[in-house]
Parts: structure tokens; C-alpha cells; sequence
């Protein structure tokens, strides 16, 4: 099937988000594994099943990118496992003296691990993605997100335009260099300069959008008019499954009113603007998604499950698994030994196994094969 058929099929669709975090996104690949395994349990399909046989539509930000696009290519979670763990520590490669004045580690071999996991002359628009797939990134360029997809019905998009002057079409792009952008964290990695077209371009993480967690955005993508998508919504017709990287509420806790000082404000601008972007994709979810499962969001919210919304009827159903990375968070999941700071940063590359554990105790918690009945045979 064609990403065309795929988009025009009759059917209930699904859609599957995923947060950025760096190397936090092993959080996501195991919390990805126990969901792969229990849909090829339910849907007795065979070893040869893939999560892009399952969603119809598999959205990223930054690490979340790269696994998405790993997905959309039809790659088993075991298999994008296995490219983390062998890449992993790798791809955080520290910049030299003079180039951490501008970030912290080095892209070279990020961007070739990318190039030889996708293909170095694989593009957007190639016939090896299986799914529709949307990657953020924020074009610094022109200071705006882009959610970028492989949508052939999209404006930019559109095959005609390679035959108009000045015109470029953005599935002429390279994969690789997308999830690269995507990924290229203010301050951790340098910018990706992408060409699109006759034009050029500077690209950095999309986590610094409003889309670090793009669940919403995918939604909007996939219904809004404008991206000539328009999939029929209704909590029986479309399921948004969406993945975190960890929730940290005790972030601050022992912060004092004179810490807060100018180099202070610097280092935690970006984090917070990070978090409250995220809080408010899952918190719109909840809202006009029938939420069926979900962490505490806020003490006036709740967890939003079985809440109703402002419209008549949930437009999808939705399913948000994270992890609570507080030590309270790791020791309720049975993971006392493990010390919160080794599961909250980023660059946490020595600690891949126990972002692991934590995955995994993850999904055994909240992933629920009875959340899924309404979509398992569409």
C-alpha cells in the first residue's frame, strides 16, 4: 500500500507520538517493545510484525524523530533497540574546548549513524516509509516550527512543484538530514543547515517548540483542512497513542529565591518552556481525547480519565504512557535501587540499562490490552 492508499483508506485510524528527551528516548523504545508484543498477542500476528503495521501515522521530536522514522520504515523495536544501544554513547561525543563555547557534543557521528540506519539517499518522500510520518523541528531561520511530513496531498509537498520555477518540493529532502535537524538540541549539539529547494536553511531541535511532545499537532495534521488529510474523528474511529521520556515534579524542590540569578534563568529557561509545552499537548489530549490512560497531571486536573471535554463527543481515544522520574516515581515502580538523577538528564548515555528497566516497568504498569478493543479489527 502506498503512502497515498494508506492516507485515502477506508477505516478506523492510528496515530503514535513520541516526545524528545536525547537518550531518554530508551524510555520510549521499551515502553514501544511491551506495545509491539502486545499487539502481536492480540492481533495473533506473527514475528514478522511491525508496529508500521499497526499505525497509520507515526509522529517525532527530536529522539522521538529518529525513532519514528525508524518505525515508519518498517524496523522492529528490537532492531531500533539494538541502534541505540550500539549508538548510543557515540552519538553524545564531546565537542572540543573551543567548540563548547556554542555545544556540548559534536555531530559528526550522529549524523553518520543516521546516514547508514536510513540510508543516505533515502528522502522524505521515499517509498520505504510505510506510514505517514511527521517530524518538528524549529527553523531558525525563519524562527517558526516546521512539523514536517511525507503527506503527498501537502502544499509543499505537491509533486507539481519540482515543475514550477523558484519551487522546491520538501519530500525531495533527505530523511537523515530531517531527523537530524530534529534533533540538534540548543546548547547539546550544532544546528543542522538543510537545503530545501534554492533556499537554506537553519534548523534546530524541535523540542524548543511548542511540540516537544507533538500528540496534539499530530492530531491537528491529521484532521485540520489545510493538510488534506482530514481523517474522520470520533473515540471510536481514531486511537492517539502518545509517549514521554519521564515527568519530573520534584524538579526544584530544593530551590531557594536567591538561586535564581541570571545564569540560573539561562540554564532553565529552555527546560521550562520544554515542559510546559509538553504538559499542554498531553493536557489538550485529554481534553477532547477519552483519555484511558495517563499519569497524574495536576492536583486540580487529575488524571483527566473518563472526563468529559468541551465538545459533544471525544474526537479520538487516548492513551498516554511516561514514567514519573522521581525517586517516589522509581520506587512505586518497584526500581528503589535505581537513583532518580541517573534517569533524568538527557545525555544520561552511561546509564542506558536502567533507562531500560525503567521502560520496561513502565509499560508492564499501564499498558493495557482492553484499552485497545475498538482497534483491533479495522
Amino acid at each position: 500500500m502506498t503512502i497515498e492508499q494508506r492516507i485515502r483508506a477506508p477505516g478506523k485510524k492510528k496515530i503514535l507520538a513520541l516526545d524528545g528527551g536525547g537518550i531518554l528516548g530508551m524510555i520510549s523504545i521499551e515502553v514501544l517493545a511491551g506495545l509491539e508484543d502486545m499487539l502481536r498477542k492480540e492481533l495473533k500476528a506473527g514475528p514478522g510484525f511491525v508496529l508500521a503495521d499497526y499505525f497509520d501515522f507515526v509522529a517525532g521530536t527530536s529522539t522521538g524523530a529518529i525513532i519514528a522514522a525508524c518505525i515508519s520504515t518498517g524496523m522492529s523495536v528490537s532492531r531500533i533497540r539494538d541502534f541505540y544501544l550500539n549508538s548510543g554513547k557515540d552519538m553524545f561525543d564531546p565537542a572540543s574546548v573551543l567548540k563548547r563555547l556554542h555545544y556540548k557534543y559534536d555531530d559528526d557521528n550522529l549524523s553518520l549513524k543516521l546516514r547508514e540506519e536510513l540510508g543516505e539517499k533515502t528522502t522524505l518522500g521515499d517509498t520505504k516509509l510505510q506510514t505517514l510520518l511527521m517530524m518538528v523541528m524549529r527553523n531558525a531561520t525563519t524562527d517558526s516550527p516546521w512539523p514536517l511530513s511525507n503527506n503527498p496531498f501537502a502544499k509543499y509537498n505537491l509533486s507539481a512543484r519540482r515543475d514550477e520555477p523558484h519551487c522546491d518540493c520538501n519530500l525531495d529532502i533527505p530523511l537523515w538530514k530531517l531527523v537530524r535537524a530534529s534533533t540538534a538540541a540548543p546548547t547539546f549539539f550544532p544546528p543542522e543547515v538543510v537545503d530545501v529547494g534554492k533556499k537554506t536553511y537553519i534548523f534546530v531541535d524541535g523540542g524548543v517548540t511548542m511540540y516537544n511532545n507533538p500528540a496534539f499537532q499530530a492530531f491537528l495534521m491529521a484532521t485540520a483542512e489545510p493538510y488534506r488529510v482530514q481523517w474522520e474523528t470520533g473515540e471510536d474511529k481514531m486511537l492517539l497513542v502518545s509517549i514521554g521520556t519521564g515527568v519530573n515534579p520534584d524538579a526544584n524542590d530544593k530551590l531557594k529565591s536567591n538561586d535564581m540569578h541570571l545564569g540560573y534563568e539561562m540554564k532553565t529557561l529552555i527546560p521550562a518552556l520544554m515542559y510546559a509545552a509538553k504538559n499542554e499537548q498531553d493536557f489538550l489530549c485529554r481534553v477532547f481525547g477519552a483519555c484511558k490512560a495517563g499519569l497524574h497531571l495536576d492536583n486540580e486536573v487529575g488524571d483527566m480519565i473518563g472526563a468529559a471535554g468541551p465538545t459533544k463527543s471525544k474526537l479520538f481515544t487516548y492513551m498516554r504512557y511516561d514514567a514519573d522520574v522521581t525517586q517516589m516515581g522509581l520506587n512505586k515502580l518497584g526500581l528503589e535501587d535505581i537513583k532518580a538523577e541517573y534517569v533524568q538528564k538527557m545525555d544520561s548515555v552511561d546509564h542506558i540499562a536502567k533507562l531500560q528497566r525503567l521502560g520496561r516497568a513502565v509499560a508492564g504498569r499501564q499498558i493495557k490490552a482492553e484499552h485497545y478493543a475498538a482497534f483491533l479489527n479495522s
